[in-house]
């Protein structure tokens, strides 16, 4: 009858503990505001784009045909620093991962100590010790000697999924970080081939300027003779001499641009500053393949930094479950077995076999106020990720269409302009020909030739525009990384 009084006791409480650790534990996983992606996803990015065909699906060597550009790609995916650093963040992430998994696995090992005490002969041990035998006629030595060799077992039942949950949110962060290395690349491979754009038309630019130069100082050659023979006066000599000082040094920033767009490039790759090899002239003559996008549900599948974001989720989620449960009563058992003695020599005597077996049952009772912290902190965080997760599809969506209205407006720009530039170059040498036969006046000369001269460099800007529209669609739709 005690031992079925005890039984019960030990229920009763046990029972009492779980329901404590129940009642305590009020969080809510805000499930009504984690909701599936496509429901944030609009069916297509405009009425007339619904193919699922997708240039996100790609590889970057097809998209780029440049090959330059491609081989500084392909150098930078294996030299850029601040890649390879976050490779080592992944080794970290899945190291972590294995440390949650033996969490919640048996423990046991083996253990070999060796000890040695003399107690005082007036002290409760030392006067026990003086009057026992450790066999009869033979007193226990003086120091006593502790050596022992055993093995050791412990496991926390993981009943609550406590422990499984921590190893699962722990691989999930494991996997959110192999998407941020994706994405990584991704706007590696946009940032280098964008940066590559920008070293051409500057190429481009420098080249027109160094043209303009040399038709300056020919109609300033012309404009000195004409003085010469008094057709003209020396304001005619200064204003064609100043334009073509402020030509020339227009060419000044131009090569400054180029230095550092080159080093910035060499950075990306991951090498010393030095000359970056490339094709300028066929820059302006680029053209513009078929953008294939696609539809938005798939940016779920192709950009990284969602996928990112809702493996974040995912392991907020579980966290929540791991900060519940922390409530719950945690159960633990643990033995161990070996031979002690006070010397090695008697070891595998049947008496000197040591082995005990424990379980219990431990509930918080008084630190719970920080528990129920660290489950509103999971909480808020888990809505965080979710918050976070809407907004990285948003923005998703939103570079997309902007990217796409780039290439439509560049386009059309660019084909504008390059009726203008053709006008303007036109208009330069027909005034050019009426100033040689005093039949235009010399400032029509000069604002014909600055009016081409901008029109020019405008038109190299709105090609890199456009270039660079195509770059962002690609990595807007998550091209680049696969």
């Amino acid at each position: 009858m005690k031992t079925k009084s005890r039984y019960s006791l030990v229920a009763i409480i046990v029972l009492m503990l779980v329901v404590l650790g129940c009642n305590s534990s009020k969080t809510t996983l805000q499930d009504e505001v984690i909701n599936d992606g496509k429901k944030y996803s609009p069916a297509s990015f405009s009425d007339t784009t619904k193919d699922t065909v997708t240039i996100a699906d790609v590889n970057w060597k097809k998209v780029f045909s440049d090959p330059n550009l491609v081989a500084l790609i392909d150098t930078a995916l294996k030299n850029n620093q601040e890649l390879n650093i976050t490779l080592q963040e992944i080794q970290i992430a899945k190291s972590e991962a294995r440390v949650r998994t033996g969490e919640y696995l048996p423990q046991a090992g083996l253990k070999l100590g060796a000890g040695m005490e003399k107690p005082g002969e007036f002290t409760r041990d030392g006067a026990v010790e003086k009057q026992l035998e450790v066999q009869p006629g033979k007193a226990f030595p003086e120091p006593l000697g502790d050596f022992m060799i055993g093995a050791y077992f412990s496991w926390e039942v993981d009943i609550w999924k406590k422990l499984r949950n921590s190893k699962k949110a722990a691989v999930y962060r494991y996997l959110a970080s192999i998407e941020g290395k994706n994405f990584m690349i991704t706007n590696l491979v946009a940032e280098i081939a964008g940066s590559y754009y920008e070293l051409v038309a500057l190429d481009n630019q420098l080249e027109i300027i160094n043209k303009n130069i040399e038709i300056q100082s020919s109609v300033l050659n012309v404009v000195k003779q004409q003085k010469d023979a008094g057709r003209v006066s020396q304001l005619a000599i200064n204003r064609f001499d100043a334009q073509l000082l402020n030509t020339q040094n227009l060419q000044y920033d131009i090569k400054q641009q180029i230095v550092e767009t080159e080093n910035k490039i060499n950075f990306l790759v991951g090498r010393f500053p030095q000359p970056v090899v490339r094709d300028a002239a066929t820059f302006n003559d680029i053209e513009l393949d078929s953008v294939y996008i696609g539809i938005p549900a798939q940016l779920l599948e192709n950009r990284p930094d969602i996928r990112k974001a809702e493996q974040e989720l995912v392991a907020a989620k579980l966290d929540v479950k791991v900060a519940k449960a922390s409530f719950y009563p945690s159960l633990s058992i643990r033995a161990n077995v070996g031979m002690n003695a006070y010397n090695p020599g008697v070891w595998f005597n049947p008496q000197s076999l040591l082995f005990n077996l424990l379980g219990d049952i431990v509930a918080p009772l008084i630190n719970r106020n920080a528990l129920k912290a660290n489950s509103m902190s999971a909480n808020a965080k888990q809505v965080q990720a979710a918050y976070n997760y809407q907004q990285t599809i948003l923005k998703a969506y939103t570079e997309v269409v902007n990217q796409l209205s780039g290439i439509r407006n560049y386009t059309s720009s660019y084909n504008t302009k390059s009726k203008e530039v053709e006008i303007l170059n036109q208009s330069v040498t027909i005034s050019n020909n009426l100033f040689s036969s005093a039949r235009a006046d010399y400032m029509e000369v000069l604002l014909t030739q600055r009016e081409a001269l901008q029109s020019r460099m405008e038109l190299v800007e709105i090609k890199l525009k456009q270039m660079n529209s195509k770059v962002g669609v690609y990595k807007a739709l998550g091209g680049g990384w696969k």
